[in-house]
């Protein structure tokens, strides 16, 4: 990884964060919240990746853009994230969108997200903009992306990362020189441009921009008076500045973060169930691929006051017990048994119950001699005693949510139509 030099630029900067996006494809886990706002590692939201990420670079002053059923995602960061002092030049807002300018209203694009609270971050005059995506998991230090920025004089640096050629064609492409200069965008390319001297590697964009906040607003102020644009940083934006400018592609691995026990660079978009589930299981593993333990670069979240997880009875089938597990605090594991599962804040699971590859969210309740394996359970919900899933899949089909790789997604009102 690249060191870190001369002074920081992160405090030159102001980090602004997209996180206004339903994510359907997590199907009804954001039936009631934000992609952003959904639970992750066993205490945080997703959200609070790119957070902790600008937090952890220096950059102290942020803005988080958000639309699609924002309560809960509000509500985390006005608990986790009221920090900030503005006596210390700190700044943390929180822009839903509204009707701020007369012919607006939602936001119509991400680049129009930004575009409608201009006033708000040049209120603060950073000299840098770090644009980020709050929905994906990863350890990234952005002052190693500012210093890129600005010792290439490029107009926009664009974050991507390298996956295998054939693999890029659900991503934004970027088609660069042997400088990294990019020189084409593809939005999700048939058959993507490869790296020069790695041409079975393609660059996929991470959604992270870095600019002069003087050159961003000029960019927006021109786009917002396009009629013919969808004021999308991916659609209009970058393809603007690539056609007329000077776009640089930063390369996810010359600033990812890792500690000793990560071995590669990890970024996740944990937008299907099957993904997410994926990544809370993999947090199970004796040598996970993510780090979360690692206190060099922290995830600061909202942290509840809860006692510590308890874990009662010592008899043969009713014996509480997790195996290869994370377990939050304020949990109560009665008698059952966990393997391999990530069970977050308040969770009490009853005698004889068996919950095996699942990741069940805050304050949920595992009924007497229930049955779970390789499911996610939804906030809140209370599993009927006696419930079996995992087991049959057409049973599970009907009754539930279930992926083509077998992962159930439960939810309360799937439990409630049980009874009818």
């Amino acid at each position: 990884m690249v060191e870190r030099r001369g002074a920081p630029l992160a405090r030159d900067a102001m980090a602004y964060v997209l996180a206004g996006g339903r994510g359907s494809r997590l199907w009804e886990l954001t039936d009631v919240r934000a992609k952003p706002a959904v639970y992750f590692g066993g205490k945080a939201r997703i959200i609070d990746f790119a957070l902790s990420n600008a937090l952890n670079s220096g950059i102290r002053r942020i803005g988080v853009a958000t639309q699609y059923k924002a309560h809960s995602l509000i509500r985390h960061l006005q608990r986790g994230w009221n920090f900030f002092r503005p006596e210390r030049n700190e700044s943390f807002d929180i822009l839903p969108a509204s009707q701020r300018m007369e012919e607006y209203g939602w936001y119509s694009g991400t680049a129009d997200a930004v575009y409608q609270n201009l006033d708000v971050i040049e209120s603060y005059a950073p000299e840098f903009m770090v644009i980020l995506a709050g929905d994906h998991v990863y350890k990234m230090d952005y002052e190693l992306m500012l210093q890129q920025h600005v010792d290439s004089g490029a107009d926009v640096t664009v974050g991507c990362l390298e996956v295998p050629r054939m693999d890029a064609t659900a991503f934004g492409v970027m088609h660069v020189d042997e400088a990294d200069r990019i020189i084409a965008f593809f939005e999700k390319p048939a058959d993507p441009p490869g790296i020069p001297a790695q041409p079975e590697l393609a660059l996929a964009s991470m959604g992270i921009y870095v600019f002069r906040t003087s050159f961003l607003a000029d960019l927006l102020r021109r786009d917002a008076a396009n009629p013919e644009s969808k004021h999308d940083f991916g659609g209009d934006i970058i393809p603007y500045v690539v056609e007329h400018g000077n776009a640089v592609a930063h390369r996810f691995a010359a600033s990812c973060v890792r500690s000793e026990l990560e071995q590669k660079a990890y970024w996740r978009d944990v937008g299907t169930i099957d993904a997410y589930w994926e990544a809370n299981i993999d947090l199970t593993d004796v040598i996970p691929e993510l780090d979360i333990y690692d206190r060099a670069w922290p995830l600061w979240t909202y942290s509840e006051i809860t006692p510590p997880a308890k874990f009662v009875h010592d008899f043969e089938g009713r014996r509480g017990s997790a195996i290869s597990s994370l377990v939050a605090g304020g949990c109560i594991i009665s008698g059952s048994a966990l393997h391999r599962s990530l069970i977050f804040t308040g969770v009490r699971a009853h005698s004889y119950s068996s919950i095996s590859e699942a990741v069940v969210m805050p304050y949920c309740e595992i009924g007497r001699g229930a049955q779970l394996c390789k499911v996610v359970v939804d906030s809140h919900v209370k599993i009927p005693a006696g419930l079996i899933v995992g087991e049959d899949p057409v049973a599970d089909a009907q009754r539930f949510h279930r992926t083509e790789q077998g992962v159930v997604l439960i939810t309360q009102p799937m439990i409630d139509r049980l009874a009818v």
